[in-house]
């Protein structure tokens, strides 16, 4: 009776075992949504100091009784400049957009919203993104809404454009503000 090697049967049973672990994720329900731990929660810690020419974002400004939209963006960050547009046109629409800026030069921040305008009633500078990471923020884009007693409600991955901003966000937002 011929023995089998267990050098082929060990790599065929590893690859069977991951890709069911594989497959298990991709079938659950949200499979492209990293959650995030503050959703239910009071609004992390914002940064102490604004983009130079803005107001200040604080605490208090996210628990004034209305919903606010925060998004974590940076000047060199080029699916930021595809989303800008959209902050814009929401801002224009009477939401309240804030900013928090992180992992930028503050030249270069305050430069963006001059040259591209400013769609934030206040921001946030986080140079060292540490704020940016109290909030679970992956990469930029992201954004958070905030109820109107500065809990989290939703949170947003990547760029507010596309089918998936109309798709996911827009009603997020709605559900929000109803």
């Amino acid at each position: 009776m011929a023995r089998i090697s267990p050098l082929l049967v060990v790599p065929p049973v590893v690859f069977a075992a991951l890709a069911g672990l594989f497959w298990g994720g991709l079938m659950r329900e949200n499979a492209g949504e990293l959650p995030s731990q503050f959703i239910g929660q009071p609004a992390p810690n914002l940064p102490a100091e604004a983009v130079a020419g803005t107001e200040l974002l604080t605490a208090e400004d996210l628990s004034s009784g209305e919903v606010t939209i925060v998004n974590f963006w940076a000047s060199w960050c080029p699916p930021c400049r595809a989303e800008h547009p959209t902050l814009e046109a929401l801002a224009e629409q009477g939401y309240r957009v804030a900013g928090v800026n992180f992992r930028d030069q503050a030249d270069d921040a305050a430069g963006y919203l001059t040259d591209y305008g400013n769609p934030f009633f206040a921001t946030g500078f986080d140079l060292r993104g540490r704020v940016a990471i109290d909030w679970g923020v992956t990469a930029p884009p992201e954004t958070f809404i905030v109820g109107p007693d500065g809990t989290v409600l939703h949170r947003f991955i990547g760029p507010l454009v596309g089918a998936d901003y109309e798709q996911r966000f827009l009603p997020m937002l709605e559900a929000a503000t109803e």
